[in-house]
């Protein structure tokens, strides 16, 4: 056998040396499914919650809960008028007639104008507040062009929902973070709240998964329920639907910003309807398609 000079040997292992990275990758498996992501939209703005002393409505983000929100402004002005002047004109009369300004009060046994004028007024009143309300009512029941976009039916069950995407063979149930201790807040439920991207302010509020949903899409949940009734709710979108057990409902939405939106279960349905919150995530339709996928992948994300 020839021996290789020190100059040869030393060219001849540079060689070996610089070829193993490329055998290395060669000899990488790649598997079969990718691991499954982490929790999706952790960085996306919570804008519909409930306020430590709020007084008003949360922000509304459809225009179902625009017209909600004017209408209560118009009514709570039409009832500051009448109290003030009911209360006014009863003062006034207090005053005026009592017994020491009016010790011999005149009696009357009719007035036929006053007495039109107060049955047509109070019924002209609620003609009016009919014609403002019922369109925003027949606003919340008809669906535009008779078409939704994305179709989620909604179950409602003790103390959780069950979400079914109607048209892409997706399902899943979501539970309140922190069902798992008790309802509790924990250092367990903490660290869940925590890695789903909340705060500890968003304990009873937040759930393991959310139903996502694309921007500026119509949205169509149908509203059932397994075993009592419930009623899926959330604020910023102005809806709200019970859930009858053998009965299918539906409402719909279209929300026009990005964001997280909170909502509860507005039904009493037993001993932990306090533990039975509502998520809603709006997205860009990109980020939905993504979601898509990846619920569709074999190896599905567990929180989103």
């Amino acid at each position: 056998m020839k021996l290789l000079s020190p100059k040869a040997f030393a060219l001849k292992a540079a060689a070996m040396l610089a070829a193993l990275p490329a055998l290395a990758q060669d000899a990488v498996v790649v598997p079969e499914t990718e691991p499954a992501p982490g929790p999706f939209f952790r960085d996306l703005e919570v804008i519909g919650q409930p306020q430590p002393g709020g007084v008003g409505f949360q922000p509304a983000s459809t225009s179902l809960a625009f017209e909600v929100n004017w209408l209560d402004g118009l009514l709570l002005v039409m009832i500051a008028i009448i109290t003030i002047f009911v209360t006014g004109l009863l003062a006034w009369v207090i005053l005026r007639y009592n017994h020491r300004a009016n010790p011999n009060p005149a009696a009357f046994t009719h007035n036929s104008p006053l007495e039109v004028t107060w049955t047509i007024v109070p019924i002209l009143i609620l003609v009016s507040i009919g014609a403002f309300s019922l369109p925003v009512l027949f606003d919340q029941q008809r669906i535009p062009n008779a078409e939704a976009d994305v179709v989620v039916k909604v179950s409602g069950f003790q103390w959780a929902w069950n979400y079914d995407y109607v048209d892409e063979d997706i399902a899943f149930d979501s539970y309140m973070i922190g069902a798992d201790t008790g309802n509790q807040l924990t250092a367990d439920s903490l660290e869940d709240l925590r890695l789903a991207g909340y705060a500890e302010e968003h304990f009873r509020l937040a759930t393991d998964t959310s139903v996502v949903v694309p921007v500026n899409q119509t949205i169509v949940m149908q509203v059932t329920a397994t075993d009592v009734i419930h009623s899926w709710t959330i604020p910023s979108f102005g809806v709200k639907q019970d859930g009858i057990p053998g009965r299918l409902a539906q409402l719909w939405f279209r929300a026009e910003e990005e964001g997280v939106y909170f909502g509860q279960c507005s039904e009493l349905c037993g001993i932990s309807h306090a533990f039975m919150p509502i998520t809603v995530k709006v997205v860009s339709e990109a980020e939905y398609a993504r979601w898509l996928a990846a619920m569709k992948s074999d190896n599905p994300p567990l929180t989103w």
